[in-house]
């Protein structure tokens, strides 16, 4: 789950915790001392069983994320990281080649690499390749609240990977993420639907569910689709021909 965008660290917390989410990431240009109401830090330091993930919003290269994600790591002792690279500020779509170069050079230095990216296939083998711990393809841009504009694509994704496969951005209901989830996606990362609803804490528990009925129908295995006809559940060809009937 994300951290951004709450009207405080208190709700912010609190979805947190009703959410139900392992792990959290925090950017890193809202980690600081002072003021004392943006220390995400000492916020999140209250929750326990939390895995917390710097991420490199923010950076427009692999330089710059190079940077972010080792300063991360001394702040926050954590080996996790989010690559987050979108060098435009009116369209945020990752940078396919930054994120692999900074992908490469942080796995090799035992980073557990969780990168955000493009819902590019080719991509998605070469990060695994170079040892990333995880995919986070968008589900649409962020912040749009266009849901799984992607799903051909994630589903291409899905079908070759060996590691997890998180949805991340562009989320807008619980219904989508449920839909994430039954596609075969092993989770999905939120924070503007959750932040900007009209109950952050409501809306993280609504989440909660949908992630694990999505998850659950995805192991039961959904029905087969049919084509354009209809087929009765109970076929009444046997009445009919009843005898005298």
């Amino acid at each position: 789950m994300g951290t951004g965008k709450f009207q405080d660290a208190e709700t912010m917390v609190g979805a947190v915790r009703a959410s139900g989410a392992q792990i959290v990431t925090v950017a890193l240009r809202r980690v600081g001392r002072n003021p004392r109401e943006d220390d995400m830090l000492g916020s999140l330091g209250e929750l326990k069983g939390i895995t917390l993930m710097p991420n490199t919003s923010g950076a427009r290269n692999a330089s710059e994320a190079i940077r972010a994600a080792r300063l991360g790591r001394e702040l926050c002792g954590s080996p996790f990281v989010k690559v987050e690279i979108h060098p435009n500020p009116h369209h945020l779509m990752p940078d396919p080649i930054e994120t692999f170069e900074a992908a490469t050079v942080l796995a090799a230095e035992g980073f557990v690499v969780m990168p955000y990216m493009p819902a590019d296939p080719v991509l998605a083998k070469r990060l695994e390749d170079v040892g990333c711990a995880s995919l986070m393809p968008l589900g649409s841009a962020i912040g749009s609240g266009r849901g799984l504009a992607t799903a051909e694509m994630l589903r291409l994704i899905l079908r070759d990977a060996r590691i997890p496969v998180i949805v991340d951005a562009g989320l807008r209901s619980p219904s989508e993420a449920a839909a994430a989830l039954e596609m075969g996606c092993d989770a999905v990362l939120v924070n503007s639907a959750v932040a900007a609803s009209g109950d952050p804490i409501a809306m993280a528990a609504a989440f909660a569910r949908a992630v694990g009925a999505g998850r659950d129908a995805h192991r039961a295995g959904l029905m087969p689709q049919g084509g354009g006809a209809a087929l009765a559940t109970s076929p009444l060809t046997a009445f009919l021909s009843v005898e005298g009937a």
